[in-house]
């Protein structure tokens, strides 16, 4: 399993969006500006967290995009599952059930099963707002004389 710059960059947007919510709608050149990602880019990005309810949007002058619920809300797993699908190590264990014709022979199904249940868990124990305090704690240290 690899995560794409999609699923990355989705973390990083909704980051953005955390730490610099006051309440108005945040224009993507502004976060393409601090992000260094560009607005055709970001344009894919929100458009895939808008569908999903993570974002609220609004268009023209004074639009742009804001969080839809608190950081605190937003597990990281399903923010990476919108962007990424399944986070399934192996085809045979997408869905609720194991789709291999060989399951009962498998030697290693188990394995793949307790991976996919370690990178779940530890993907779903995260929230925005661990992310964000995280963020926030390495920027305390990141001042220039």
């Amino acid at each position: 399993m690899k995560i794409s710059t999609k699923g990355r960059y989705a973390l990083r947007v909704m980051i953005d969006l955390a730490l610099h919510d006051t309440g108005e709608f945040i224009a993507l050149r502004d976060i393409s500006d601090r992000q260094g990602i560009t607005v055709k880019y970001l344009e894919q990005i929100v458009t895939t967290l808008n569908k999903a309810g993570y974002l609220r949007s609004m268009r023209g002058n004074n639009g742009g995009h804001r969080l839809a619920k608190k950081p605190e809300e937003y597990r990281v797993g399903d923010i990476l599952r919108i962007m990424e699908g399944n986070l399934s190590p192996v085809e045979c264990l997408i869905g609720n059930e194991v789709n291999c014709p060989k399951a009962e022979e498998c030697a290693t199904l188990s394995f793949w099963k307790g991976l996919d249940k370690v990178v779940n868990d530890y993907v779903d124990q995260y929230t925005l707002a661990d992310l964000v305090d995280q963020t926030k704690a390495i920027s305390a240290y990141d001042y220039s004389i």
